[in-house]
């Protein structure tokens, strides 16, 4: 009886712990999208880590699905320097959390919307990284497309 309670408390402590985090990493997330729509970009860098990657996988002219590296810097710059006339918004429509100790991605499909104009849709892919400082997000690589979007 006594290992049972031991092995339930350990299995309850664990699944806290497990919400806990997940809760945080979704904080952090939606904290990344909160500084992007209020252009903000001394927030928006800290949810990021030190070396954070940004991809896109996309079309191009001609109907090819090409990888596209972006830079992070010149992203963040664009953010803290956009027209104030122009409203972007990035809407997540769920997420779909997987964490391992100190590592956690999030798969969030989204609608983005300029001056509430939807524009095209996809799916963010955030890689994070637990930090003495909290979660912070390492990589993302999202889609874009403007068909076959749920709406």
């Amino acid at each position: 009886m006594k290992k049972l309670l031991t092995f339930s408390f350990i299995l309850f402590a664990f699944s806290t712990f497990a919400q806990n985090d997940e809760a945080d990493v979704k904080a952090t997330i939606n904290r990344f999208f909160e500084a992007f729509k209020m252009q903000d970009s001394l927030v928006l860098k800290e949810t990021l880590g030190e070396t954070c990657s940004l991809k896109t996988i996309a079309k191009n002219k001609a109907g090819e699905m090409k990888l596209q590296d972006q830079s992070m810097a010149s992203m963040i710059k664009s953010i803290g320097t956009k027209n104030p006339s122009v409203a972007l918004d990035e809407r997540l429509t769920s997420y779909h959390i997987k964490i391992d100790d100190a590592m956690a991605m999030a798969w969030t499909p989204y609608e983005f919307y300029v001056n509430e104009k939807f524009n095209h849709c996809g799916v963010d892919m955030f890689t994070l990284m637990k930090t003495d400082k909290g979660w912070k997000i390492v990589g993302i690589v999202d889609t874009r497309r403007k068909e076959n979007c749920v709406k």
